[in-house]
């Protein structure tokens, strides 16, 4: 289902790190039909683990983590480090990206046009404020002016990201913070794996990588998880 036609990414959902590459080197490139889609080589080299890669973790979004879930943050930070692992603390640029996101939002609003103007809307769960049947609303009154701004903005932040991005191979960060909204916008690959449980629901661990250059995270990742239990473990449901 699309949501947004600039941001929608296509990736594997697997049970392992290993597994993922296998699904991606059958997906990856153009197909013929979608036009947006680069034609840039697929390198995964899991031999090497962690030889050469420069390897950042963005330290103060660990440091915001909740009160529960910290110490699980700080494990899998300590994990990976027994693993050889040689992690430094980086900062993210200030970016500014959160006024970007009306991109996401009129495109959005854009793909569930006809629902939205056939009432259909109405009939979803979800009409609080801040849920998506308002968004598909609101967002129809977003100037375009505003949105051609938001995109010309959004090449200045893929520069300035792929600037940042030239000093580290892989960044670790928890799945909070402003790099999601950051990545969903500059189009960097993540991974991301399990790394414990907190009051019965699963968290992850994230593996941001350089652009077109996948292998990078997920050779971190897998180190991780050969490290670790977590991807053998389920949530109770």
């Amino acid at each position: 289902m699309g949501l947004s036609w600039t941001m929608d990414k296509p990736g594997p959902i697997c049970r392992s790190v290993e597994d993922c590459p296998l699904v991606l080197e059958t997906i990856h490139g153009p197909d013929g039909k979608d036009l947006a889609v680069v034609d840039a080589p697929f390198d995964w080299q899991p031999q090497l683990g962690l030889t050469g890669l420069r390897i950042g973790y963005l330290e103060a979004d660990f440091e915001r983590a909740s009160k529960d879930s910290k110490p699980l943050y700080d494990q899998a930070l300590a994990d990976l480090r027994t693993a050889g692992a040689k992690l430094e603390p980086v900062k993210l640029p200030d970016f500014q990206a959160q006024p970007l996101r009306i991109i996401l939002e009129a495109e959005a609003a854009t793909a569930f046009d006809d629902l939205t103007r056939s009432g259909g809307v109405n009939q979803l769960k979800g009409q609080a404020p801040g849920d998506w049947p308002n968004t598909f609303r609101t967002a129809r009154l977003i100037p375009a002016v505003e949105y051609i701004r938001a995109q010309r903005a959004r090449t200045l932040l893929m520069h300035r990201m792929d600037q940042f991005m030239a000093d580290w191979d892989v960044l670790v960060s928890p799945p909070f913070g402003g790099l999601l909204l950051v990545t969903n916008l500059t189009g960097h690959p993540q991974i991301v794996t399990p790394c414990g449980f907190t009051n019965g629901l699963p968290h992850g661990l994230v593996f941001t990588g350089k652009l077109y250059e996948e292998g990078g995270p997920m050779r971190v990742a897998m180190t991780f998880e050969k490290a670790t239990k977590w991807h053998t473990l389920h949530p109770n449901l």
